[in-house]
């Protein structure tokens, strides 16, 4: 099956900048710490870039998951 990737990857990418944007409204990224207490020593670029990706990725992984979910591949029980 082959998948609509435009379809799905532009989308995919609007939607990661609009949640960046809301979670970083909300977020100080110098404010970041590690589950175990110890601070994130990353620019704040790379932490939005890092979470730019993070979230595009999974929206990647939504729109795939959708698309397989609505169009089951064809089998053929001849």
């Amino acid at each position: 099956m082959k998948l609509p990737w435009m379809s799905i990857l532009w989308p995919a990418f609007l939607m990661a900048g609009v949640v960046e944007t809301v979670v970083f409204a909300m977020v100080d990224p110098q404010e970041l710490h590690w589950i175990g207490g110890a601070p994130i020593e990353l620019s704040v670029t790379a932490v939005y870039s890092l979470a730019f990706f993070f979230f595009w990725g999974a929206f990647i992984l939504a729109g795939v998951t959708m698309h397989l979910l609505a169009h089951p591949p064809q089998r053929d029980d001849a």
